[in-house]
């Protein structure tokens, strides 16, 4: 929301030196988000003045007529003598007012201007059209000042064309819609800076008369609850916006259209209530307002071709619908440059009916962002007052006595709120009077009396006086946000100083510190950071098509996803049911940004939808909910287990001066999730890693990683039809664990360290190539005893020697007992009987024997 300083004292008494800052803090202190203060004096620099054209000398014999100028521009240039200006405009005449800037000025964008020689003649200065200024976007000619302009040449041109004022722009948030206008800014401020308001809704207007201004019929007034609309004839189409209002509407980024439709979109920014201008002699027979049919399409103003569906609202005659209602007008009914008969729609719509249809068509005029905020309904008659008498004032015509006015709005119910609730929710003291009176500076009318029983007394805070007495609130017409008694809190709490809450912490309630699944997620996050994987968060919405690329078989649980009932994005309205996809959408956004070494992991739920389940029940928010309806909104929502991730491509050992990098594959997948489990506190002789299968992964690179026998993830390369649907880089590895399927990690006693020197041998078994590794050296532990400390797997060979379908694997073996030197004789029979059990297992035989 954009709107002039000047234009918000005409409805409150700003102080006439209020500093900038101080304007932008009051705004902040209402709870008002300032994006930027933009004092437009500073926007040219240098000497801006009024000048009068004396001669004009058509030059010939270039591309395009230029104009040759000599401007009176008063005592401004230093001489008093005409200054001598080169111009391309054609629209003004000697005699006319112009607006100059001199050499030495700098118009917006930081252009300097200067005198030089162009077109063969000596230019002092410009003279200026709005867009050169910043003032609009019109470039077809320069600014002629009217007639009736008292400036004298040489004056300052800032206060003439509006440079002498300051724009706000605002953030409004989606509950206060009624300050997106000026009527409820100035209200804002008048409470901040205790300043009188003139309420410019607060004015005659002419009511509803029997004979309609046009006949009308609301077949749906749930959609539309008031519908009012008025004429006026004999409208001179020629007459433009006056210069007041297009720079009024500029500042607020308003683009200047037409006389009426301008002054429904000036009408829209003061008042806050969007209207509609129609030209009458395009409309065939009476107004039908409806819901859409199937099948009805509807061009905008816009020039797009809409297909309308049965929740969006029409205004229609006999030719089918000629306006979206709410959202933007059609063409076949728009004022064009020819009419000169009017027909002013002011209406209030439902605001969840408006907001679902400008996110259908993507149509996020002025209009639907007021209107899905919520608009006050008695608007209407003052908006189509003020609109008529503008519109007759300026172009003349005749304004209709008929009015329409159909009136189907129900007021705001009524809020029953305990006195010191403010108190006690937010910890400072508001007396009974203080509520009430803040309460009624919002428009609220508050009736008092009553006791309040049975109240669960809430939080601890601070008791006000008349604790135990109870308000009943009836919210302003323009507030439709104030439902609860939390609303009302808020307001009491924002009026009355953010600044006298205190920044207090709340008391930890005591406790062990982190919980068991906390303290295991950051030792993964912490074990994989430390080994070079990168932390990464994404968005957890995925696209339909997300599964299909994967490869997801048609039976596999990961495709039954939830849907978002209003996604971020149309495009991922899903939540991810593996964390594989939008790790690897952050893999292919880093190489496709010249990132080639990739290694990513991530931390986070998944989604899986509980099938069979019904609506969660609707729960207000005037009490705590029972634990059965805690239960009951419990069972609809998804099951959201923790996962971890990885991704890697590109070399995971980089090349140098020192040597050959290394190239990353599967198996660097598979040690990230040994890690992980390792990180989780689960010992080593619980893990199993084996050969799977499992998509997304290549069904001859995937690892199984299991815990006791249960399967808790897998690992290894990506399917290489996967590789190519998401674009990423061959031989793209990923592993993914599932956190919260892990038992919890068993007491771990402190080590017994040996101060005796351990035994080392080597021992080379070959095996069938399909015996997995892991299982062989599972094996030698058991068989070797407790003199075993460490067996590590070193090597693998396979050739002809060997023998087809065999694999030699060479592990080094440690041994060492804690009280003494081992003998030879002990290590070699230890290793004797772990060669043993392989060979019993497996029938391992040892290589070269």
């Amino acid at each position: 929301m954009r709107v002039s300083v000047s234009w918000l004292r005409e409805y409150v008494d700003l102080p006439v030196d209020l500093p900038t800052g101080d304007l932008e803090q009051a705004l902040v202190d209402l709870g008002i988000e300032v994006e930027s203060i933009v004092d437009l004096r500073g926007t040219v620099t240098g000497p801006l003045v009024v000048g009068e054209v004396l001669e004009i000398e058509e030059l010939t014999g270039f591309k395009k007529p230029i104009r040759f100028c000599r401007v009176d521009v008063g005592a401004a240039n230093g001489t008093g003598e005409p200054q001598e200006i080169v111009c391309g405009a054609r629209n003004f005449a000697p005699g006319d007012k112009v607006v100059v800037i001199l050499p030495g000025g700098v118009l917006p964008g930081n252009f300097a201007i200067g005198a030089r020689k162009t077109y063969g003649r000596n230019s002092h200065g410009m003279i200026c059209s709005a867009q050169e200024l910043g003032l609009g976007d019109d470039h077809s000619g320069i600014i002629v000042l009217p007639a009736d302009v008292k400036a004298q040449p040489g004056d300052d041109a800032r206060p003439i064309v509006g440079l002498d004022d300051v724009v706000v722009d605002m953030e409004i948030t989606p509950d206060r819609g009624y300050a997106l206008s000026v009527r409820g800014i100035a209200r804002e401020l008048s409470h901040a800076l205790g300043v009188p308001f003139r309420d410019p809704a607060d004015a005659p207007a002419t009511g509803g008369t029997a004979e309609p201004a046009y006949p009308v019929e609301v077949r749906d007034t749930v959609g539309c609850d008031r519908f009012a609309a008025r004429m006026v004839r004999g409208v001179d189409p020629t007459v433009e916006t006056p210069g007041w209002m297009r720079r009024r509407l500029t500042a607020a980024g308003v683009r200047s259209i037409s006389l009426p439709v301008d002054i429904t979109n000036y009408l829209m920014l003061e008042l806050g209530q969007p209207m509609h201008a129609f030209d009458a002699d395009r409309i065939t027979g009476p107004l039908v307002v409806r819901r859409a049919e199937p099948g009805e399409k509807l061009t905008t103003l816009d020039g797009v071709s809409r297909s309308l569906v049965a929740e969006d609202m029409v205004i229609c005659d006999e030719t089918g619908p000629i306006s979206l209602a709410a959202v933007m007008g059609g063409e076949t009914s728009e004022v064009l440059a020819s009419t000169t008969n009017v027909l002013f729609e002011a209406a209030h719509w439902d605001p969840a009916m408006v907001g679902r249809t400008a996110r259908r068509h993507k149509l996020f005029s002025e209009a639907a962002k007021r209107w899905e905020r919520g608009v006050d309904p008695t608007l209407p008659l003052v908006a189509l007052e003020k609109a008529v008498r503008l519109l007759t004032d300026l172009a003349g015509g005749t304004a209709g006595a008929e009015v329409l006015d159909l009136d189907h709005v129900r007021p705001l119910p009524p809020v029953t709120l305990p006195v010191d609730l403010p108190a006690r929710r937010v910890g400072v003291s508001y007396p009974a009077d203080r509520v009430v009176e803040l309460l009624e500076q919002v428009g609220c009318a508050v009736a008092r009396g009553g006791d309040r029983l049975g109240e669960d007394p809430g939080a601890a805070g601070v008791a006000a006086a008349g604790a135990g007495e109870v308000l009943t609130v009836t919210p302003p017409s323009w507030r439709p946000d104030l439902t609860d008694p939390a609303d009302l809190v808020e307001e009491v709490v924002r009026l009355d100083g953010y600044d006298r809450v205190p920044s207090v912490l709340p008391t930890a309630r005591p406790g062990r510190g982190l919980t068991a699944a906390q303290q295991r997620r950051r030792a993964v996050a912490r074990s994989l950071a430390e080994r070079g994987w990168v932390e990464v968060l994404s968005q957890p919405f995925v696209a339909p098509e997300l599964v299909d690329q994967l490869g997801l078989p048609a039976d596999d649980p990961r495709r039954a996803a939830v849907r978002v009932a209003n996604p971020l994005s149309e495009e991922e309205p899903l939540l991810r049911t593996t964390l594989l996809g939008p790790l690897l959408g952050v893999v292919k956004r880093n190489v496709g940004r010249g990132q080639r070494d990739v290694a990513v992991y991530e931390i986070g739920a998944v989604f899986h939808a509980r099938p069979g389940v019904g609506s969660p029940p609707a729960m207000g928010v005037d009490r705590r909910p029972t634990d059965e309806e805690f239960a009951a909104a419990d069972a609809v929502v998804p099951a959201q287990p923790r996962h971890v991730a990885v991704a890697v491509c590109g070399e995971i050992e980089p090349a140098g001066w020192w040597g050959a990098g290394r190239t990353a594959g599967w198996a660097d997948a598979v040690e990230a999730g040994r890690a992980v489990l390792d990180a989780a506190g689960i010992p080593a002789d619980r893990v199993t890693v084996r050969a799977g299968e499992r998509a997304p992964w290549h069904p001859g690179r995937c690892a199984e990683l299991l815990v006791d026998d249960a399967v808790v993830g897998h690992a290894g390369e990506l399917h290489p039809a996967v590789v190519a649907a998401l674009e990423l880089p061959r031989r793209t590895s990923v592993m993914e664990l599932d956190l919260d399927a892990l038992p919890a990690a068993p007491l771990v006693s402190g080590p017994a360290i040996s101060t005796f020197p351990p035994a080392l041998i080597d021992v080379a078994l070959v095996v069938d190539a399909a015996v997995p590794a892991a299982d062989v050296q599972r094996a030698l532990v058991e068989g070797a005893g407790a003199l075993l400390e460490d067996v590590r797997l070193f090597d693998v060979y396979a050739s002809e020697q060997l023998g087809a379908g065999r694999k030699s694997l060479a592990y080094k073996l440690t041994f060492r007992a804690p009280d003494r030197t081992l003998a030879g004789e002990e290590a070699v029979a230890a290793r004797d009987a772990a060669v043993a059990l392989a060979a019993q297992r497996f029938g391992a035989t040892l290589r070269g024997a």
